[in-house]
């Protein structure tokens, strides 16, 4: 009898289990941040995903293939499709459907091949010329928006380059005045400057040389020549990507990244002035560096550190980083401290085999797999909305808004530390010193903590100024009365004695 009970209630569970919606068993959240000590924190989803589209999606006769780029320009997404040697023009009609308004497959005029090979990147000005990067005809071509041939920027005249190198363009930004910024494989100088006018003007942002000081003195003072020969130059690193944001700077990002890189401080990703000098900001925990994960053990099957091969910059100075090694996106915000991270390897919606691009209109994400030859759409939860709401609110200055946005953020998740930092400096900005120190003692923000006690320290001492003033008079004048007392005293009991 206890047997055939037994028996029942494993057959009732197996069958609920099987009727049970397979979404729902895979609703669990994999959004995380990292703590103070750099452990492993899991948090509410910022970032659902809201369609997977697919060529048939597009109805397009000719499948998707090998995708390399996406660049939005206002309501419109450019697909790159390397494979196919062509560019697709889709037009958001929504945030889930993207509907195709043209298939760019060559130009109008201008020098021989009319079409491309192997097409990596597109960027259009502001004036609305088209700029592509023509990896294997050794171009990158400047159309109008008509598609007819204006120029095109050909392998920088340079006696530092190798004459034998053949000149591969990948990634472009072009900034307001149409000058152009590239990326080409076995270019390390950083990235490629042209003028308007075509003009090549040097290189722009190298990465400073980094290597280990022990390989360094074996191989200059103890090597032999051959092992010279097999060791590994210690030259600047190649950028991988680019993206110009709304006030001109290009953030760059790069994948190859060793763990030893990171040892040696060598940065994943840098934001570049005018003048190339790396001013992205870094003030985020210690343990937790601009660099994605943390951990390089196994993640899906992958080793080793991240590998960010694409970058994309909100207007509020938000960026998403795309790691192609686990297939995952890391948000930072403009102090450098993670927002969050998602995602990951796999055959799951939300995850990817080998994501190659990722772009944003509005704070939604379009993600290109090239393995899977799709685009993923990643919309805001309201935990996320949230969280870009309140960073919004401060930028435009009204902290009380932004608190209470973070307070909406902080009652989903009470742990979540960029709220407990993001009510602090609201508070500090509203001049509630006391309490802000609080939050952010919470989170060990010893920067903001220094700040808002400099400015609690500043505002007691005037508050209490008289006081002070009063203590201090009195700490100088009590021992010269005291002093004066007792010598009076004295002559008054030695004239006593005498008399």
């Amino acid at each position: 009898m206890k047997k055939n009970l037994v028996r029942f209630v494993a057959v009732f569970l197996a069958l609920v289990l099987a009727c049970a919606p397979v979404s729902a068993l895979a609703e669990a959240s994999y959004t995380y941040v990292y703590d103070f000590w750099g452990e492993y924190q899991e948090c509410p989803d910022a970032y659902n995903v809201s369609a997977v589209i697919t060529s048939a999606d597009l109805g397009l006769e000719k499948p998707i293939k090998n995708p390399q780029g996406l660049y939005a320009h206002g309501n419109s997404l450019y697909l790159v499709d390397t494979g196919n040697n062509r560019i697709i023009e889709l037009n958001r009609v929504s945030v889930e459907k993207l509907e195709v308004v043209r298939i760019i497959e060559g130009f109008n005029g201008g020098p021989e091949p009319h079409t491309f090979n192997s097409p990596m990147d597109i960027a259009i000005s502001e004036d609305g010329n088209i700029f592509i990067t023509d990896m294997n005809n050794s171009r990158i071509l400047k159309l109008d928006k008509d598609l007819n041939y204006i120029m095109e920027f050909t392998k920088p005249n340079d006696p530092t380059l190798d004459e034998n190198l053949t000149y591969t363009p990948s990634k472009i930004v072009v900034d307001t005045a149409e000058r152009v910024y590239c990326v080409a494989a076995g270019i390390n100088k950083g990235l490629i400057k042209y003028e308007p006018d075509g003009i090549f003007s040097g290189f722009v942002g190298a990465t400073p040389v980094t290597y280990d000081f022990w390989d360094y003195m074996w191989k200059h003072f103890f090597a032999s020549q051959e092992q010279r020969a097999q060791m590994v130059n210690f030259v600047p690193t190649e950028y991988d990507n680019c993206f110009i944001d709304k006030e001109g700077f290009i953030y760059v990002c790069r994948d190859g990244v060793l763990e030893s890189d990171l040892m040696s401080g060598s940065a994943v990703i840098r934001k570049l002035n005018l003048l190339g000098s790396d001013i992205l900001v870094r003030n985020g925990y210690d343990e937790v560096p601009v660099i994605g994960d943390i951990f390089f053990g196994n993640g899906g099957g992958k080793t080793g550190p991240s590998q960010l091969i694409d970058i994309t910059v909100f207007d509020n100075d938000i960026y998403c980083a795309l790691d192609k090694n686990r297939g995952r996106i890391f948000a930072y915000d403009e102090q450098g401290r993670l927002v969050f991270a998602f995602g990951g390897n796999g055959g799951m919606e939300g995850y990817f085999k080998k994501p190659s691009s990722i772009e944003h209109i509005g704070y939604d994400l379009y993600v290109t797999d090239e393995l899977f030859n799709t685009i993923t759409v990643f919309t805001t939860t309201d935990f996320g909305k949230n969280i870009y709401q309140a960073v919004d609110a401060f930028d435009l200055g009204l902290y009380d808004e932004a608190g209470d946005c973070w307070q909406k953020v902080m009652d989903v998740d009470g742990n979540y530390y960029l709220a407990y930092i993001g009510i602090g400096r609201a508070l500090l900005r509203q001049k509630k010193y006391k309490e802000s120190m609080e939050y952010f003692k919470l989170k060990y923000d010893g920067d903001n903590y220094s700040k808002a006690f400099k400015q609690y320290r500043k505002e007691w001492v005037e508050s209490n100024l008289l006081w002070v003033i009063l203590i201090l008079v009195a700490l100088f004048l009590i021992p010269g009365i005291i002093k004066f007392i007792k010598r009076a005293k004295h002559e008054v009991n030695t004239a006593e004695y005498f008399h």
